[in-house]
């Protein structure tokens, strides 16, 4: 099987099951499984940083110095890019209540509705996926265990994302079939960037390295700065518990990926 038609198949299937799997988690679910579904996203995300993606990285970079700056410096960018979309999206006191990001897990799920947000939701949510196909394609033309590992936790935190993006559209006023709808055409975007990619990083490929330090990066800022803060919120040992233990199985699952990939 081609590079070309793996990345395809892989962009496809991870779009359309996180969305299906969200669909299910928001409409089925009872609202104490979404904490447990972050807590493995995170420890999925931290696994394939620190397991797969940084050691690709740094084994193919042309200098350990300049990886490690790049994961610096993606961190920061994304910092500073959250800032600016709580900036422009967000009105005084209402930001301090609810947080519109690209990769915002802890929504308000009450009776407020945040009907503005929908729409920046979908937006950010979009662009996230297009980024999303590209860190598979850029895997993937590493190494294809690298590319199925990378496939593995970006539909694992995407998951929780989409069932956070489908409660926001349900409070916004869309229908369950909006919502869903919606969501399915932005998961879309994956594919997208993962072909565009594919062409485009065979003439620079020697953007790869940097390409993966920032998804490191990324993957380093959404479960640490976005995710992790939401476990904090439940301080009673039992949970703590139940969190490192998912948190362990998340990352158990990449290894595993790793191995039987490999």
């Amino acid at each position: 099987m081609s590079i070309l038609l793996m990345i395809i198949l892989v962009s496809l299937a991870g779009g359309v099951l996180s969305v299906l799997c969200a669909a299910f988690f928001a409409l089925k679910a009872k609202a104490a499984w979404v904490p447990m579904l972050i807590s493995y996203a995170i420890g999925a995300l931290l696994g394939a940083v620190f397991l797969e993606i940084l050691p690709h990285a740094f084994e193919i970079a042309s200098s350990v110095d300049a990886m490690s700056a790049t994961v610096l410096l993606g961190i920061l960018l994304f910092f500073v890019l959250e800032k600016l979309v709580l900036w422009r999206h967000c009105h005084g006191e209402a930001c301090e209540m609810h947080t519109v990001g690209a990769h915002d897990h802890h929504h308000d799920h009450g009776g407020n509705d945040h009907g503005r947000s929908g729409l920046m939701i979908m937006i950010g949510d979009t662009f996230h996926n297009f980024v999303d196909g590209v860190l598979i394609a850029a895997a993937f033309l590493v190494d294809v265990r690298l590319g199925f590992v990378t496939a593995v936790a970006i539909i694992a935190h995407e998951i929780p994302q989409e069932v956070g993006d489908f409660l926001i559209l349900l409070h916004s006023g869309y229908s369950k079939k909006q919502a869903f709808l919606f969501n399915l055409v932005s998961s879309l975007a994956t594919l997208v960037g993962g072909i565009l990619a594919y062409f485009a990083l065979q003439q620079v490929l020697d953007w790869i390295p940097t390409i993966l330090g920032l998804a490191a990066a990324s993957m380093i800022y959404v479960a640490v700065a976005d995710l992790i803060p939401g476990l904090h919120k439940k301080t009673e040992l039992t949970a703590t518990l139940q969190q490192a233990g998912l948190i362990g199985v998340g990352i158990g699952s990449i290894w595993l990926a790793g191995k039987l990939v490999h």
